[in-house]
């Protein structure tokens, strides 16, 4: 089981450290594709088979599709991209190493929150338990990411439309 959750690892690291070196967008998009299947399978490690199949469904499929259909749209050609001065790559590079020092320090001083665990009896696992707790508990915050989506899907397709000149 160890060996199965390294060779996940390894697979994870690597396509995600592809999605962000590629230069092409399409190729970008296929690592990240794998980079979700290899995070399903670390949840099917944890024996959460309902999660890794949302996870599948949503994001492997849902998501991309959105991406790839934006890209495409989008038409990004290296023609039309400015070079970025030299300002602008050294900011993104301070920007970068601040991020990485506040996650790190974050990661270092971090406590666990719960000291110790109770055990309830009751099957998370379950689907219908799953239904109830999101719906009910939790669905503001799951309106507010389905409207998220749709925002972000008619911005996309709005960025994407070529102005016509009139002439």
């Amino acid at each position: 089981m160890l060996t199965v959750f390294y060779i996940l690892s390894a697979i994870t690291l690597g396509t995600a450290f592809l999605t962000i070196l590629s230069k092409n967008p399409i190729h970008s998009a296929i690592y990240l594709v794998l980079c979700f299947f290899s995070i399903a399978g670390h949840y099917l490690l944890f024996n959460a088979q309902f999660l890794a199949i949302v996870h599948i469904i949503v994001y492997s499929g849902a998501i991309m599709i959105l991406m790839l259909f934006t890209i495409m749209l989008m038409n990004l050609n290296k023609e039309d991209e400015q070079n970025k001065s030299v300002l602008t790559r050294v900011a993104a590079a301070i920007a970068l190493g601040l991020v990485a020092f506040i996650l790190l320090a974050t990661f270092i001083k971090a406590q666990p929150v719960i000291e110790s665990y109770q055990v309830s009896g009751q099957d998370y696992q379950s689907i219908k338990v799953l239904g109830k707790v999101l719906l009910n508990e939790y669905m503001v915050p799951f309106e507010f990411a389905s409207v998220l989506l749709l925002v972000s899907m008619i911005g996309a397709v709005l960025l994407s439309k070529k102005e016509h000149i009139n002439s």
